[in-house]
């Protein structure tokens, strides 16, 4: 999709609130880590755990850039698998991206922070 141009904003766009913080601490990442799996007993119940924070924290949408194509990620998604997506838009095309894999932009919107802590918690980082 060379050339095209930056997607702009709708009137549905949330505002902005306060930017996630450049660095979490290990103490934090804990925190969070133990706030999304708390009483989750087997894979699916942790998955479920960590999509209910992206749902109550993750400002969305957001725009962020995916090989070099700029994206809306519109929602987050939990599929059969356990794995979580962020559903992304451009124009009238839609794919779905591990969160794992996702690209955050610069500054990250709210609620990024959570992102990391889910990579975190997987081992991937």
């Amino acid at each position: 999709m060379r050339g095209s141009t930056p997607l702009k904003r709708t009137a549905t766009t949330k505002t902005r609130g306060p930017r996630t913080p450049a660095r979490l601490s290990k103490e934090r990442i804990a925190e969070m880590i133990e706030e999304a799996t708390v009483d989750a007993y087997d894979e699916s119940e942790q998955a479920t755990g960590w999509y209910t924070m992206f749902e109550q924290y993750l400002e969305l949408p957001f725009e962020t850039t995916v090989l070099g194509v700029a994206v809306i990620v519109a929602s987050v998604d939990l599929r059969e698998n356990n794995e979580i997506v962020a559903l992304c838009t451009h124009g009238r095309d839609r794919q779905a991206i591990s969160l794992v894999d996702l690209p955050l932009p610069s500054p990250k919107p709210a609620g990024t922070e959570w992102i990391e802590a889910y990579r975190h918690w997987l081992g991937r980082r």
